[in-house]
């Protein structure tokens, strides 16, 4: 069982950065993905981006790309998103995940992930 624990969110103006973090309590093996979703109020919950941890292949919901990095500290064991650039609708509160995921399957499919930390509030003023 892998646990995972947010952290970095908070309040931001529209146009500045933060930068999530997500600790996982243990190492898994090549196949493992790392993912971020969010959900805004009232909206179902969605797809912001992902990184494979065996050769830190990254993948961008449109919405974000362009804005957001999402990136793997080996050492750590720990899943960064850096977020520039951040508007209104940005805020949610989100999540990270992992997951066991084939290279043929869909890394933004909420099914394919088996664990899931509580989530960190980002709220964006304008």
């Amino acid at each position: 069982q892998v646990q995972l624990v947010e952290s970095g969110g908070g309040l931001v103006q529209a146009g500045g950065s933060l930068r999530l973090s997500c600790q996982a309590s243990k190492r898994t093996f090549s196949g493992y993905v790392m993912a971020w979703f969010r959900r805004a109020p009232g909206r179902e919950r969605e797809f912001v981006a992902a990184i494979r941890w065996n050769n830190y292949t990254p993948t961008y919901a449109t919405s974000v790309k362009e804005r957001f990095t999402i990136s793997i500290d080996d050492t750590k064991i720990m899943v960064h998103l850096q977020m520039n650039s951040l508007k209104s609708e940005d805020t949610a509160r989100y999540f990270c995940a992992s997951g066991s995921i084939s290279w043929y399957n869909d890394v933004a499919e909420e099914a394919q992930y088996d664990h899931w930390g509580q989530g960190t509030q980002v709220t964006v003023s304008s």
